[in-house]
């Protein structure tokens, strides 16, 4: 099958180190507008620009829109890092590294969107970021650290630790893996971080908002779109799988990217 999107990556200086991007652009440029915001996509705990797969490119052809990823720093391909994850690192994601994108990538405007804690940093972003961000989309984003979040991060744990399971996402990560699962279960887990929650900032996030959770999500119960819907400053819809666990995008990809072709498109 003939894709009608094309794609290129390339490397964002930060003063921390090196982030790999990657663009995909529909083939007739022609037909989008150089006003018309990209999707900037940001990734779960353990995720990556690889291991969205095929689903930028899918998003790129239905939309008609440019399609951004990247790996923050210390995943996939981006520099590593060996520092502990400072407690505030779904605040700064929007608040010292987006500055830094926008500014190489050329985005004046973009539409936020965020699977998992990708979700909430996609929050963090469109209320810090208000007067460039057009468009907030989550999918199974977290709000606050809720015992069944904590509960499927043990679970996951205990499952890491079985054999083959860290190879598997070396695939991805590579040398920096350890330090990235020490990342997640680490933060999640340190009662330090008990008190995160994006509900003060959600009344800032004034941009239209498209909200899909899974109904059997295992980090996270539908309280979370509740709470986004019913404090978020602009319109929101949410929309719910009931079939659907922690990863529609892979899960339903068809819903997920009709959904998203429908919002961006009642987009101004």
């Amino acid at each position: 099958m003939t894709s009608n999107t094309t794609s290129h990556y390339v490397w964002v200086e930060h003063p921390e180190g090196r982030l790999f991007a990657r663009h995909w652009t529909p083939i007739d440029e022609s037909a989008v507008p150089r006003t018309r915001a990209p999707l900037l996509l940001f990734h779960d705990s353990l995720g990556s620009v690889g291991l969205w797969r095929n689903f930028p490119e899918a998003l790129c052809e239905a939309t008609g829109r440019q399609v951004i990823a990247y790996d923050r720093l210390g995943f996939g391909r981006s520099s590593a890092r060996t520092d502990r994850l400072n407690l505030d690192f779904i605040a700064d994601e929007a608040a010292s590294v987006l500055p830094v994108l926008r500014a190489q990538l050329g985005l004046e405007t973009f539409i936020a969107f965020g699977h998992s804690v990708g979700g909430a940093m996609a929050v963090e972003c469109a209320a810090q970021w208000s007067d460039a961000c057009v468009g907030l989309i989550t999918e199974a984003a977290q709000v606050f650290p809720e015992d069944r979040t904590l509960d499927g991060i043990r679970v996951a744990q205990q499952q890491f630790a079985q054999p083959g399971q860290v190879e598997r996402l070396a695939k991805y990560h590579g040398d920096k893996t350890q330090w990235v699962l020490n990342a997640w279960i680490g933060t999640w887990l340190d009662p330090a971080f008990a008190g995160w929650s994006l509900v003060p900032n959600l009344p800032q996030v004034v941009c239209p908002a498209l909200i899909m959770h899974g109904a059997h999500d295992e980090y996270g119960s539908l309280r979370h779109p509740e709470l986004i819907r019913s404090l978020a400053g602009g319109p929101t819809r949410i929309e719910i799988f009931e079939n659907g666990h922690h990863v529609p995008h892979r899960e339903d990809s068809e819903r997920i990217i009709f959904l998203v072709t429908e919002f961006v498109m009642s987009l101004p």
